[in-house]
């Protein structure tokens, strides 16, 4: 008995390694996948500190944005910081940049049609740039 508890113990101390080293996937511009709706989307900061969130497809291919609704807030908490979208091609880019910081929390609400349940995905962005992989440390896929 005590050998099939030990075989199940090893199996499951097996499983939560095998799960919790798993690849980190990012978005196809470098930015982050957001996975908290489907199908995904990807949150990128470019070089002039605009957000960009390009909408993904069921492969994770970048779509052109539909009825979606995404707003962003950053910045201080005592003092945050709104950013609204304006479609640009066939993405969504901020109409502000975000604010001065090099690590800020940031809550992403995303509303994927006018009578869906409104999406939110809260990450520390820190704008840093990883060593391993070359992306934002918001956006990293490296396991460190």
């Amino acid at each position: 008995m005590k050998t099939i508890a030990h075989l199940l113990v090893g199996l499951i101390l097996a499983l939560t390694v095998a799960s919790a080293h798993e690849k980190a996937v990012g978005g196809p511009n470098g930015g982050r996948l957001l996975t908290a709706l489907e199908p995904h989307a990807e949150f990128l900061v470019l070089p002039d500190r605009k957000v960009q969130i390009t909408f993904l497809d069921a492969d994770d291919k970048p779509a052109p944005p539909a009825a979606q609704i995404v707003t962003v807030t950053t910045g201080s908490r005592l003092a945050p910081t709104t950013l609204a979208f304006l479609k640009v091609g066939d993405v969504l880019v901020s109409t502000n940049p975000v604010p001065a910081g090099d690590n800020l929390p940031v809550v992403v609400q995303i509303k994927p049609s006018p009578d869906a349940q409104t999406v939110v995905e809260r990450f520390n962005l820190n704008l840093a740039l990883c060593p391993d992989c070359n992306r934002g440390e918001y956006a990293c896929v490296c396991d460190h």
